[in-house]
């Protein structure tokens, strides 16, 4: 059997895992870098999701914490699409993924992670991104920091207003 190290991970798996939603949170701090929020819009926000699938994997949230599409009112629906169609522009213009997983996972059966707070996911993807590791070591390598991903697209996504 082989081994791959992360030890990165113990801190987390240590950690006392917050209370409350990070998706309510997170935008209330005056800490979007550390946060890896990208842009804050009237009714939604973007960030970086901290657990990636690949890099760049976006997550566009509305601020009012609601666990369902249907709940959200029509500005906020209106602007939510708005922004997961500008962050796909903005992620082709910059990182030329050849294509894209978008979607939004509803209740935990489904696979998500924060049930109760809607988001949608946007995930580049270029040929070769995956290999075996999840499927056969239940790991994923995701070949960029996160630090360094949203040093990348913070400026695009600054000049979204």
């Amino acid at each position: 059997m082989k081994y791959i190290w992360a030890p990165w991970r113990i801190a987390y798996i240590r950690s006392a895992k917050p209370k409350g939603c990070i998706l309510c949170d997170k935008p209330r701090e005056n800490r979007d870098a550390e946060n890896y929020i990208l842009f804050r819009g009237k009714l939604n926000f973007i960030m970086l999701n901290s657990y990636p699938y690949n890099p760049a994997h976006l997550l566009i949230a509305p601020y009012r914490h609601t666990g369902s599409p249907e709940d959200l009112t029509v500005d906020e629906r209106n602007e939510h699409f708005e922004l997961v169609c500008r962050s796909i522009a903005i992620l082709k213009e910059e990182l030329h993924p050849e294509g894209f997983n978008f979607g939004a996972n509803l209740g935990r059966v489904a696979g998500a992670g924060i049930e109760d707070h809607f988001h949608s996911h946007i995930v580049p993807r270029w040929q070769g991104d995956t290999n075996y590791m999840p499927v056969l070591g239940d790991i994923r390598v995701v070949p960029q920091a996160l630090a360094d991903t949203y040093e990348a697209l913070a400026a695009r996504f600054r000049n979204l207003h």
